[in-house]
């Protein structure tokens, strides 16, 4: 399904991000956002991965397709400025109208606040796996956008980052799915997130919060996520959502 246009000017068809009602995903790479949003089948807002490309890359004269430990570095630099990050960009949006609207994602507490706050018709659906499933599932989707760039004296700290971010014995685990190049380079992505957003961060914020929903995509199936969301989307007056 295609994305919604989107844009921070507002034009005769469009209404303000901020008025409508959203379903909000937050989770960290590899939590299952992508699978769940095509099982929704909602009508959807341009994703995090697009906002980024179209409103804070090029503030910074960047342009994708960049490896993924330098866009970390920009939207850090970009949530200086800005601590609201991605939520900020959002919250400043138009777009056509409809009864609920799906956006994947937001990350971090501090996003996540500022949308809690910014966005009063948002609900939040908040998604998380251990490090070592999302490292598993990077390991297997085979996505370009993943690309890192490894130099050879990275290896030795990315195993020293290893004992922050995987459990004993973990790191030899996901070593059975990929070479070691290919390992440690997905290992990257999953450590930086964990540097540059605390996991912990929106589930403390959201757990047991009346917008929100929180998953854990290791004990569910698609089809239990599936049918969770749509039991919250009805506690929250949404019965008609048009859940595949």
């Amino acid at each position: 399904m295609a994305s919604l246009p989107f844009s921070l000017d507002p034009a005769s068809t469009m209404v303000p991000v901020r008025e409508l009602s959203l379903l909000v995903l937050v989770g960290l790479t590899g939590v299952g956002k992508t699978t769940l949003v095509e099982a929704l089948g909602l009508p959807r807002l341009p994703d995090r991965r697009e906002l980024v490309d179209r409103y804070v890359l090029p503030r910074y004269g960047a342009r994708p397709p960049i490896p993924r430990e330098e866009r970390f570095r920009l939207t850090r630099r970009f949530r200086e400025e800005f601590p609201g990050g991605v939520a900020e960009v959002l919250a400043r949006g138009y777009t056509e109208p409809h009864p609920l609207l799906l956006f994947d994602g937001l990350r971090g507490e501090t996003e996540v606040a500022y949308a809690l706050e910014r966005l009063p018709k948002a609900l939040f659906l908040v998604l998380h796996a251990r490090e070592i499933t999302r490292l598993k599932r990077l390991l297997t989707r085979r996505d370009a956008f993943d690309r890192v760039a490894l130099r050879p004296e990275e290896r030795a700290e990315l195993q020293a980052l290893a004992q922050g971010v995987l459990g004993p014995g973990e790191l030899e685990e996901a070593l059975a799915l990929a070479p070691l190049e290919e390992v440690l380079a997905k290992l990257k992505i999953v450590a930086e997130e964990k540097r540059n957003y605390d996991p912990l961060g929106p589930l403390r914020l959201l757990f047991g919060h009346p917008r929100a929903l929180v998953l854990d995509t290791e004990a569910l199936t698609l089809e239990e996520e599936v049918r969770a969301v749509r039991s919250f989307l009805e506690r929250a007056g949404f019965p008609g959502a048009p859940l595949q």
